[in-house]
């Protein structure tokens, strides 16, 4: 059994007991009155939030190369999408559509399942991520392609990722991702926080043929690469600051480095090889916006980078997967009759 069908098995095996482990824990915590100071931010949980938005989401793969060669990037041609939400206490859920009139779909077709959930707990933050797209084309426009008006597409490329990180947060008493992204709080005061955890990301891409076009083969050292499987676990610190204007205006910057252990495979028309790295990676999350009692406007962008190295090339291999949003809400009380029937989740989530 090679290093990579090891690194699935566990895997498989760890993922369910560290999200078990999490949720449990963030559950735990988001609902006590006094796990705060309401001097620094304003907790909303008997209210409901509800929003409308639009977002995009998206995974790229970018292939570096030695002697200074121009990094490219493959690109899906995913959707922006418009859509409505509501929040009741740790429970949100979000429906968005990509209506023609907002996309432009001359590029390449990309059929894609992105999956994405970010709990935001009072001092547990997890993120599950399960990603399946097919169909890119590359970046910078003209590079590889025919003509230099044109985009090279490559329909029959894929690219998979799942996995999830945990992370705790040190200072819950005085700083919250709340305002930002649930929405359902409001940071009245300025505040930052430590953070220390771990993810766990199994991921592959592949093509019918390379992944370097054949007219750029002799720059990449990835020659005849068509596929490339990884397993990464490993442990991150980071760091996250709210500055407050006026109570109402804010921005969020949260940086979380990461250090995995990354068990590779690559394969295509030449050899096949494993490798074991340690390799850095990074989860970006950045919020400005407005939040008073009632409203709240917010820009934000959640992005995971994921860096693969392989015995073919001294380089990398570089996902980036994420998801930026415009989105406006709002707080309201629930009426006595959607009180009632809210009654059956109360209890759920107080067992």
């Amino acid at each position: 059994m090679n290093l990579l069908l090891r690194s699935k098995f566990f895997f498989r095996i760890s993922l369910p007991v560290i999200l078990l482990l999490s949720v449990k824990s963030t559950n735990a915590q988001l609902f006590k009155p006094n796990d705060h100071d309401s001097t620094y931010y304003e907790s909303f949980p008997e209210q409901t939030v509800v929003r409308t938005y639009f977002s995009r989401k998206y995974t790229t793969f970018a292939l570096r190369s030695s002697d200074n060669k121009p990094k490219f990037k493959y690109i899906p041609n995913s959707t922006l999408n418009y859509g409505v939400g509501v929040t009741y206490k740790l429970l949100s859920l979000n429906i968005a559509y990509g209506f023609n009139f907002l996309n432009n779909k001359d590029r390449v077709k990309t059929k894609y399942l992105d999956l994405q959930a970010h709990i935001y707990g009072r001092r547990w933050v997890i993120d599950l991520f399960g990603e399946f797209y097919k169909g890119y084309y590359l970046n910078p426009k003209g590079f590889a392609a025919p003509s230099g008006n044109d985009y090279y597409v490559r329909p029959d490329l894929k690219v998979a990722l799942v996995g999830a990180s945990v992370y705790r947060l040190l200072n819950e008493r005085r700083f919250t991702y709340r305002p930002g992204f649930p929405q359902d709080e409001w940071q009245k005061k300025s505040a930052g926080s430590l953070l220390l955890g771990a993810e766990i990301y199994y991921g592959a891409t592949k093509g019918d043929s390379a992944f370097v076009p054949t007219e750029k083969a002799p720059d990449y050292n990835q020659l005849g690469i068509d596929n490339i499987k990884f397993f990464q676990i490993g442990p991150g610190i980071g760091y996250a600051y709210t500055l407050v204007i006026a109570q109402h205006f804010f921005v969020t910057a949260s940086l979380v480095l990461n250090m995995s252990a990354t068990f590779a495979q690559e394969s295509g028309s030449i050899y096949e090889s494993d490798k074991f790295s340690f390799t850095p990676n990074y989860m970006t999350r950045a919020v400005v916006g407005y939040s008073g009692r009632k409203h709240i406007f917010t820009l934000s962008l959640v992005e995971k980078g994921i860096n693969v190295k392989g015995v073919a090339s001294s380089e990398r291999y570089i996902l980036r997967t994420g998801n930026y949003r415009l989105t406006y809400g709002m707080r309201l009380w629930p009426s006595p009759r959607l009180k009632k029937r809210l009654s059956f989740m109360d209890r759920i989530l107080e067992k």
